[in-house]
């Protein structure tokens, strides 16, 4: 019992040193949200060489089939879509230190990169890092199909 109490009394003495573990930082987050908005507009123009700049080298994507895949595999789907529509909103961040997780909807109609009509929603969730020298990149992102 006196264990506890004493490990609660440092707890609450040292609580100010403690680095916070989820910070609004309103800077931060919109930086992320703008990374966000630079992949959705590179995406819907086709542009992989604007994302590849975003995605760490050991990026990850789980897509609304299941399907886990690489930078490279993303990269590659970017190439050659044409789009009716496509585009971002709801786009929330939070920051966890050096850590970020950006949250939205993505709303699709037209041609993908493989020449696979799409006419979908989807919930996706990013997850970004500050990498050494300060560079933000997302190292993994989910995406789950949504209902009209």
């Amino acid at each position: 019992m006196k264990r506890a109490l004493l490990a609660a009394v440092v707890l609450l003495l040292c609580r100010p040193t403690l680095p916070a573990w989820s910070q609004a930082s309103p800077d931060l987050e919109k930086a992320i949200s703008d990374l966000e908005y630079k992949w959705a507009a590179a995406q819907k123009d086709g542009k992989p060489e604007m994302v590849a700049p975003l995605l760490a080298d050991r990026f990850v994507n789980t897509d609304t089939d299941g399907k886990v895949s690489g930078k490279e595999a993303l990269l590659a789907s970017l190439k050659g879509g044409r789009w009716e529509q496509n585009g971002i909103s709801d786009v929330k961040v939070i920051a966890f230190g050096h850590v970020a997780i950006a949250t939205g909807a993505w709303t699709g109609k037209g041609v993908d990169g493989d020449g696979s009509k799409v006419d979908r929603r989807e919930r996706w969730t990013d997850t970004w890092v500050r990498m050494p020298g300060g560079l933000w990149q997302c190292v993994a992102s989910q995406q789950t199909a949504t209902k009209p």
